[in-house]
């Protein structure tokens, strides 16, 4: 064993493909080619002496020698990130990047106005949001500051309820609105398949006499569109509601359930000055005060 030597440059490498299990998912998470990752992963396992991978038609599946260089291998990485949240505490100004993440109204209607305020305080920062629907994880640094709607539960994460998003039907303005005992087929937008468990997914097909469902969309903004367009009544969070246009608030005799916004930051950037300063305008500005 003394002989073998490990490069520590393969160790990502071997993550990207243990976590993806293929060498094309793998690849693409590095930004690297598929026969590179082939390569890298042969020159590993020749290194060491060992098969960490069982190749097979569906994909690449951790041997008990993998299994054991996977929990080493997350163990590592997961000090070097640590190490690398240390140095970024310690800097003292005011200038460098920080990486937030929420969905796509939120950061639009909610964030947008705070993060513009921040910028003018602090030029030196660059701010860079992600809105896509990926979940991003704060343990492996992928993101500083996360806004969500579901609590976390890493213990490494830090992390506080920021406010209670009220929510409300909306329709097309100036068109009829649902009644009850009407009798009429409402058409209605709600979250996607995979998000049809929301409690206002629900609690809309409940309410709305006849609901019947039009469209589906996991984007918000993409709900809200639909709605100004005709195609069906949606709930919507009231600040993405009052901010489009063609839209009107519907009363169906009550409101949809709340939902809490949450944000979280790994415990490692506490001191660091730059999201310290982040954190407490967000909070001034978006957290309810008593």
């Amino acid at each position: 064993m003394s002989a073998r030597t490990l490069e520590w440059g393969d160790l990502p490498v071997f993550l990207a493909i243990a976590r993806e299990g293929t060498l094309g998912r793998a690849a693409r998470r590095l930004g690297q080619s598929q026969p590179t990752m082939g390569r890298r992963l042969r020159a590993l396992e020749e290194a060491i002496g060992l098969s960490l991978f069982q190749r097979s038609s569906e994909g690449f599946v951790l041997t008990d020698d993998g299994e054991v260089m996977l929990r080493h291998a997350e163990r590592m990485e997961a000090e070097a990130q640590a190490l690398l949240r240390e140095l970024a505490g310690s800097e003292a100004g005011l200038e460098g990047m920080l990486r937030l993440t929420c969905s796509d109204w939120f950061g639009r209607i909610v964030l947008a106005p705070v993060l513009a305020d921040f910028h003018r305080l602090h030029p030196g920062v660059v701010v860079e949001t992600l809105t896509d629907a990926r979940v991003y994880s704060l343990v492996r640094r992928e993101a500083d500051l996360v806004f969500r709607i579901t609590g976390f539960d890493e213990p490494e994460v830090v992390a506080r309820r920021l406010m209670t998003m009220p929510y409300a039907v909306y329709g097309p303005a100036g068109q009829a609105k649902p009644r009850a005992g009407d009798g009429r087929t409402w058409p209605v937008i709600v979250m996607d398949t995979a998000f049809s468990t929301m409690p206002d997914v629900a609690w809309l097909m409940q309410t709305v006499p006849g609901a019947r469902i039009a469209a589906r969309s996991n984007s918000r903004e993409m709900q809200a569109q639909l709605c100004a367009m005709g195609s069906g009544l949606a709930v919507l969070p009231k600040p993405l509601g009052e901010a489009t246009p063609g839209i009107e608030e519907v009363d169906v005799g009550a409101l949809p359930p709340t939902r809490d916004t949450w944000l979280g930051y790994h415990r490692d950037m506490k001191r660091q000055p730059r999201l310290r300063a982040l954190l407490d305008l967000v909070i001034e500005r978006l957290a309810p005060h008593t």
